[in-house]
């Protein structure tokens, strides 16, 4: 793999996920957990998009939600403190402050503050339950016409009860104003502070999420602190790059989901020669077309005679297959727009998992030994692909194929494991209409009003889990875990396996397209070297038309486990020569 390993940094996939780390804490939480709270497991491949620049505004939204977390506290602290002290019972004898906070009296003295409390834990329910993200910036909802009607009921019946319950709240803290204008004071206060919060989001959102702005800006850094700055450096050199780790049952982490896997084998015959090659001559003295073999002096009293088939390897067929997805590319270039014009091509290795990430294997010297060694070893712990990809619909559907072939034995074998990448949540496109709405939005005023009450339970719910988090963190010191395999990808955390009916077309199309290509590249090795070609075309014929599919396949399972330093350096003959295994 050639170019920068962060060359999608600018990709609309890398904009709509660094949006999604500000606008949807779920997401934003599993990036982190799985890059930061799990360090020992290396980065799956990242296709289209830029983990680190995700990983870079995950952090930055998550520290800007903790302040606005911290400063919420303080001020519903002081509300309560407040108020108990303009409680009645405040001075009596035994109301000092330690025995108060011992006290329900005292607690329910402080009325505004439960009365308050009551209404945004019910307005953050009704949020909930209608389908609104539980985010400190909610932008979207899922469509009423796809709740269940007992859904929709409950609903609207937690937001007419909390809404009338936050007029009753007003009108109380209007009517006391004068005997208590903190009740009015402090929600006022609570309101600004989440409005300050959102106000800061909507500027991310225009001045580097815009659309326009995040096409021509720097890729950002990646994070601050030692820990981000190690991982990200390790995420760089392993999202992008020409091997992966991985574990036996998840071993295509980051190319989505499987779509119609195939395989078939088939022995490899000699081609039988109609008529005798004499210097590249028939015996009529007309050129067949065929060229001369030194080797194969020929037989002009059998025709019949098999001719000796050059040796077919893997590396031949993969060095036949290549080409013909290339002029695919070029002539896609020339004629059209279509995507198959950025058609990417590469050789891939799976290494089974058991080394450190920063153990060597992610090197390019390393990955170069190791798709030198494995193209033709045919093992079964680490695995050779040629990897076509295609990133369509702004790399929103991104479309692989993954391609295998076996030669040993006298047999023919290939594998073609296509996978689909699906588009990004649709909720995270909101970053356009935010960035579009401009600043001094008055439309802003009413919506910090309205959804306010409910952002207080959003973010002490989020400050919670970032405690959580860091404390989980430093107590497990993922550094020193033992090596792992990935097991999710930030590109799959956020995307959706919903297809339109247009992407669906474009997905066949491209799979069926490179799997033509694959098969003219097979077809001609298999000629090239002096085989049979009738029962391979009868194969493809077969694979056309629905037969012969793995299904879910799995990718295979290692056998044994693998020397550490047999993976790190590549040396087949560590690998799978004598010794190799431990069974």
């Amino acid at each position: 793999m050639t170019g920068s390993n962060r060359r999608y940094a600018r990709s609309e996939a890398t904009r709509l996920l660094c949006a999604g780390a500000h606008l949807d804490t779920v997401f934003r939480a599993g990036v982190i957990d799985e890059l930061i709270g799990h360090e020992e497991r290396p980065a799956p491949p990242s296709l289209g998009v830029d983990v680190v620049s995700v990983l870079g505004h995950a952090m930055r939204a998550r520290r800007q939600e903790a302040a606005t977390a911290f400063v919420l506290c303080g001020i519903w602290i002081a509300f309560f403190v407040v108020e108990v002290a303009l409680a009645d019972g405040w001075t009596e004898p035994g109301g000092a402050l330690v025995l108060g906070f011992l006290s329900l009296g005292v607690l329910f003295s402080a009325s505004p503050v439960l009365f308050y409390a009551i209404v945004c834990a019910l307005l953050w329910c009704a949020r909930a339950a209608s389908g609104w993200g539980t985010t400190m910036y909610a932008v979207s909802r899922t469509e009423t016409s796809q709740l269940r009607l007992p859904r929709q009921a409950t609903a609207w019946g937690f937001t007419f009860v909390a809404r009338a319950l936050e007029l009753g709240y007003w009108a109380y803290a209007l009517a006391r104003i004068l005997d208590d204008p903190f009740a009015l004071l402090f929600p006022l206060a609570i309101t600004f502070t989440t409005g300050v919060h959102r106000s800061h989001v909507a500027e991310v959102m225009r001045r580097e999420l815009a659309r326009d702005v995040f096409a021509r800006a720097p890729a950002p850094a990646p994070a601050v602190g030692a820990r981000q700055l190690r991982v990200a450096e390790a995420i760089t050199r392993e999202q992008h790059a020409d091997v992966a780790l991985y574990d036996a049952h998840r071993p295509f982490v980051g190319a989505g989901k499987p779509y119609e896997p195939w395989s078939f084998a088939m022995e490899i015959t000699p081609a039988r020669k109609p008529r005798t090659v004499l210097n590249g001559a028939a015996p009529d003295g007309r050129s067949n077309g065929l060229p001369h073999d030194p080797d194969d002096p020929g037989n002009p009293d059998d025709p019949d005679e098999p001719r000796a088939p050059v040796r077919l390897t893997n590396r031949r067929i993969i060095d036949l297959v290549r080409p013909k997805l290339e002029a695919l590319r070029e002539s896609a270039a020339l004629t059209s727009r279509d995507r198959l014009r950025d058609l990417e091509i590469d050789e891939f290795v799976y290494l089974p998992s058991g080394v450190g990430r920063d153990e060597g294997v992610y090197q390019p010297s390393s990955a170069r030994l190791h798709i030198d060694e494995s193209v033709d070893e045919g093992g079964e712990a680490r695995r050779h692909f040629l990897r076509v990809r295609v990133g369509a619909w702004d790399e929103q559907v991104v479309v692989s194929v993954l391609v295998r072939v076996h030669t040993q034995g006298g047999m023919l074998v290939l594998e073609v494991v296509p996978h689909v990448l699906g588009p990004i949540l649709e909720e995270y496109r909101r970053v356009d209409v935010i960035a579009g709405r401009g600043e001094g939005d008055a439309g802003e005023v009413l919506r910090t009003l309205l959804s306010g009450p409910a952002t207080n339970v959003v973010a002490g719910l989020s400050a919670l889990r970032t405690v959580g988090q860091c404390l989980r963190t430093w107590l497990a010191h993922p550094e020193q875990a033992p090596p792992d395999a990935p097991l999710v990808s930030v590109r799959e955390l956020g995307s959706t396996d919903r297809l339109s009916l247009f992407q669906e077309m474009d997905v066949s199309r491209y799979i069926k397209t490179v799997e033509d290509r694959i098969a003219s590249g097979v077809r001609e090795a298999l000629r090239r070297s002096g085989c049979e070609t009738g029962s391979f075309e009868q194969h493809i014929v077969n694979v056309a038309a629905g037969g012969q599919f793995i299904g879910q396949m799995s990718g295979g399972t290692a056998v044994g486990r693998i020397s550490r330093s047999a993976v790190t350096t590549g040396s087949g003959g560590a690998l799978y020569g004598e010794g190799s295994r431990d069974e």
